[in-house]
């Protein structure tokens, strides 16, 4: 199974490459870059692995909630050589590939927090399986840290939404700080773990059918009009 993961959802930019089980990254903060670095990242690993793009199986793409250029490229990207190899797509929850980036002897919940600005947060809550992948165990959530404690439980934070409005989702789960990472981002390496346990499962979809979870459907909607204005205007 070769799978080949895109992830921008944030600041960092992510690649992997699953080889049968071997993987291999790229990953970066790299603010205002993705688009530079993504395509050529993914070369590079294929490159370096000895494959060519027709050996892939399938395109992993961390699909949101996050920034909307960021997952409209990643999402792009995947649809444009899932379709032209014929291959499907796994989409994995970015905050998901967050979770599972967690210690991996995390016994408690997982809860992930991405900053969504606009003081506000993108929320996940998750468990680890036995087999080491994460589940989701509530629906993703958008909102702000004051109302946040209806919609995780008490575990370990993981994420940049707890450092987001001087930490208040800490104070308002009433985490202590030696259980909170407030500077991870996702990485593709982990949205690849669970995007190959997905395929396993046969979850593809076809490219056509890819979806972003933009959560914040109001901002995203903005945006296109303005693209849509101003490709009037010209």
């Amino acid at each position: 199974m070769n799978i080949l993961t895109f992830e921008t959802a944030t600041e960092a930019c992510s690649v992997a490459l699953w080889l049968d089980g071997e993987l291999r990254e790229r990953h970066a903060v790299a603010p205002r870059q993705h688009a530079q670095l993504l395509l050529v990242w993914a070369d590079t690993l294929l490159a370096e692995a000895g494959i060519a793009r027709n050996a892939l199986d399938a395109i992993a793409v961390g699909r949101g909630p996050g920034a909307f250029t960021g997952v409209r490229l990643a999402i792009a990207s995947a649809q444009g050589i899932a379709m032209a190899l014929d291959i499907p797509v796994l989409p994995v929850s970015t905050l998901a590939a967050l979770a599972q980036g967690a210690p991996a002897n995390c016994a408690q919940p997982i809860i992930a927090a991405i900053d969504a600005r606009m003081g506000e947060i993108y929320l996940g809550a998750f468990a680890r399986g036995d087999d080491g992948l994460v589940r989701a165990t509530a629906a993703e959530w958008l909102g702000a840290p004051a109302h946040a404690e209806q919609h995780a439980p008490v575990g370990f934070g993981i994420g940049t939404g707890f450092a987001a409005a001087d930490g208040a989702l800490v104070t308002r789960l009433g985490l202590s700080p030696v259980a909170v990472d407030a500077s991870a981002l996702p990485h593709a390496g982990d949205c690849t773990r669970l995007a190959a346990a997905a395929f396993a499962r046969g979850e593809g979809v076809p490219a056509e059918q890819l979806e972003p979870a933009y959560l914040r459907n109001q901002v995203a909607l903005t945006l296109e009009q303005q693209h849509a204005a101003r490709a009037g205007r010209n």
